[in-house]
């Protein structure tokens, strides 16, 4: 098990050294000065040279990256060109706020994949079962800008049940935060949803061809206890793999979530730093997405490792 540890650590410090890179290689990327990109052109060569000067782009690349890359790992993601904040005091603000939205469309996404992949696999070619995976491909198939807004027209606009944009805290009133969530989350659940319940639907009726699963019932056990004790131990295994997964979509999701339902997030922050070219703050908000991103991903590596001894010895 140490060893299998070692391994997925050492990848993720190989993912997350390509992916300074990549977020460091942005501003370089971009066409022209990005100096001239922040200031616009008409600022004068003293005030575009301090700017310069402030962000390092007067030194060597490969000094920059070095700096930038030491001064990250201490935490210091550098200061917002457009609000002077510290970069890593933002995103720690931000942060937990897009933590919330994940954290409740995986709950909707599990909820509603969990009972249907089982109940179509169980009613295979059933109405129940066609219904499901049609639920599912529309789930996979809408893009969640439109889902959001179709969302915010019928229970907001018509309906009149929940807020259509805006944010509350959970310590500030319980109820309305929970009110202000559920249409967001509802947005990024349900394409989650559509993803699991395919693949819950898929492992189930894999093992509910095999041996272990006929033994059991010819003992006289009840087949929901076979499912619930047995199956579904067995089956979920893949699909926890392929939720780790979804945590990346999920993230990359909220960006334009964020933005439809106003929820002041990394998302939205993210949006925001693009029409202002705050470039510092955009580069941190990608590299903190992108780390937790693979921390989730080594964390789903290690609970499958820990649910199937086999994979130790991988």
């Amino acid at each position: 098990m140490i060893r299998y540890l070692q391994a997925r650590l050492l990848a993720l410090v190989l993912v997350l050294a390509l992916m300074s890179v990549i977020v460091f290689s942005f501003v370089h990327l971009i066409p022209g000065d990005p100096v001239v990109a922040i200031l616009g052109t008409e600022v004068d060569q003293a005030t575009q040279q301090a700017l310069r000067h402030a962000m390092g782009l007067d030194r060597p690349v490969l000094e920059q990256y070095v700096l930038w890359v030491g001064r990250a790992l201490r935490g210091n993601l550098g200061e917002s060109v457009r609000t002077h904040e510290a970069v890593s005091a933002i995103l720690a603000q931000k942060l937990p706020v897009t933590l919330q939205l994940t954290a409740a469309a995986m709950i909707v996404g599990v909820c509603i994949a969990l009972p249907a992949g089982v109940l179509a696999a169980v009613r295979r070619n059933s109405a129940i079962d066609l219904g499901a995976m049609g639920v599912a491909l529309g789930g996979v198939s809408i893009p969640s800008f439109w889902l959001g807004v179709m969302l915010i027209l019928l229970f907001s606009l018509h309906w009149r049940l929940f807020p259509s944009i805006g944010y509350v805290p959970v310590g500030r009133d319980p109820g309305d935060a929970l009110r202000h969530i559920v249409l967001p989350a509802l947005t990024l659940g349900l394409g989650l949803a559509g993803a699991l319940t395919r693949m819950v639907r898929s492992d189930v009726l894999e093992e509910l061809g095999r041996e272990y699963v006929r033994t059991a019932r010819a003992k006289g056990l009840r087949f929901a206890r076979v499912i619930g004790r047995h199956i579904l131990r067995n089956a979920l295994l893949p699909t926890l793999t392929v939720l780790g997964v979804q945590v990346s979509v999920l993230l990359g999701g909220a960006v334009i979530t964020e933005q439809i339902f106003a929820w002041p997030g990394v998302g939205q922050l993210i949006v925001q730093a693009v029409q202002s070219r705050d470039y510092p703050l955009l580069q941190g908000a990608i590299l903190i997405v992108a780390a937790l991103a693979a921390a989730v991903q080594l964390l789903v590596d290690v609970a499958y490792a820990l649910m199937n001894p086999r994979i130790r010895f991988g």
